[in-house]
């Protein structure tokens, strides 16, 4: 991996950002008497406190000058103690979590909505994120929700659902696509939504990384423990809980493109992908290769690869009839070359804590942020990717939004039994 993304990959497990950003970033929202007044005490509840929750608490906590975390929810303690600590050691004043107040346990994000917060962190791996903004809505907080939101179609289903009926409420709902709250990246798509490039054409996103969490062999698992409690401690090889590397890590790559295209869905895909580092118990790819088709005949095209020792990038390359933008990721600022060239020269603050900046000022000022719909459709274009690959067949937008497959379990039970769903065979396994 490339010094530059495994310093900023590192720094999302527990960013330490500087100062809160200067009003200029967040000046336009303003404050009225509609939304939260500067006087009122804004509460957090994080659920989820592994590495990202961790450092969505510590953003959230610079993001406003009167927040305070009360409520913390994980399944394992030891997450939650280790992740208490390091917010207490960095925010002490802002972190006022009574020991009743911390929960542990699958239910333990119910317990945290219901703990009197106003505003909900969901940082648990994706596979449990509709039902957790489906709760939370429901109930009326403000939301934080990272990426992706959802692992399989009916998730989506839910959370669009959601979406709408926070809509309703006034609720903010930021989405963990980061890069959308980069200033580089706003000004880069801004010039090619502007027309510096023309007609886009053809687009080409990569996420070529190491792995993130290598599957121990199954030697490793403890007698006794239950299948549900060694597929959650290795969450990230099991696709009902991560949606794959490409869904759970590669899904950034893809927002780009989506974000390029203003949004609009890609009519159909077909994809390859595969294994080759052994799953040792696992059943995700590691590495696959994407075909998007837009109408008038665009095309996008996305590489990704989980595999050590290899070549690394995370770029974005998009050709239009007047010129080429590239998306540099953390490697460098973005760039158009063509018949104007152009080249991102101004601050870059940090993506993170911009997210949670502009959520709180939003929350304030009585015009909450939705991000729902684009944050529910880039998902499902990566979950869609996903199906073509395994399947071997070619899917459209319709038939991956309207897929009756369903990864999640329902009725978890933390002792349960919980076979794991053979690896996926193109032209065997079959789209649902």
């Amino acid at each position: 991996m490339n010094e530059n993304f495994q310093n900023q990959t590192s720094r999302r497990n527990f960013i330490k950002t500087s100062a809160v950003l200067g009003g200029a970033l967040i000046s336009p929202l303003g404050f009225s008497a509609s939304g939260a007044a500067d006087s009122e005490k804004i509460k957090i509840g994080l659920i989820g406190c592994g590495g990202r929750g961790t450092g969505a608490a510590s953003q959230a906590l610079k993001a406003d000058s009167n927040v305070v975390l009360t409520a913390m929810a994980d399944v394992f303690e030891n997450n939650l103690k280790n992740s208490l600590g390091a917010l207490q050691k960095e925010a002490a004043d802002k972190v006022q979590v009574a020991s009743d107040h911390c929960f542990v346990g699958l239910d333990g994000y119910q317990k945290v909505i219901d703990s009197g917060v106003d505003v909900v962190l969901l940082t648990t791996p994706p596979g449990f994120r509709p039902q957790h903004l489906k709760a939370a809505v429901d109930a009326g907080k403000h939301i934080f929700c990272e990426k992706p939101v959802a692992t399989d179609a009916p998730g989506i289903r839910s959370v669009l659902a959601s979406v709408e009926e926070a809509k309703k409420k006034k609720l903010a709902l930021v989405a963990g696509f980061c890069w959308r709250y980069n200033a580089a990246e706003r000004a880069l798509f801004n010039q090619i939504h502007s027309g510096a490039i023309g007609d886009i054409r053809a687009m080409y996103g990569t996420y070529y990384t190491g792995p993130v969490k290598p599957m121990p062999p199954a030697s490793d698992r403890p007698a006794g423990m239950s299948d549900v409690e060694w597929q959650l401690r290795n969450w990230y090889n099991f696709g009902w809980l991560s949606g794959d590397g490409l869904v759970e890590q590669a899904v950034h790559a893809v927002d780009w493109l989506a974000w390029a295209m203003k949004d609009v869905p890609p009519l159909k895909c077909v994809a390859v992908g595969g294994r080759q580092i052994p799953a040792q118990g696992g059943n995700i790819y590691d590495h696959f290769e994407l075909n998007y088709e837009y109408a008038d005949n665009v095309r996008a095209f996305l590489g990704c690869r989980q595999q050590p020792h290899c070549s690394n990038d995370n770029t974005g390359t998009f050709y239009g009839t007047k010129g080429t933008a590239r998306e540099l990721g953390f490697a460098g600022m973005p760039f158009i070359k063509g018949e104007t060239n152009w080249r991102f020269q101004g601050e870059r603050p940090d993506m993170y804590q911009v997210e949670h900046s502009e959520l709180f000022a939003s929350i304030r000022s009585g015009n909450p942020i939705n991000n729902g719909v684009r944050l529910a459709h880039s998902s499902l274009m990566a979950i869609m990717g996903r199906m073509a690959a395994y399947t071997g067949q070619e899917i459209t937008w319709e038939m991956a939004l309207n897929s009756q497959e369903r990864l999640v379990p329902e009725n978890l039970r933390w002792d349960g039994a919980l076979p794991v769903k053979p690896m996926a065979m193109p032209g065997q396994t079959q789209f649902i």
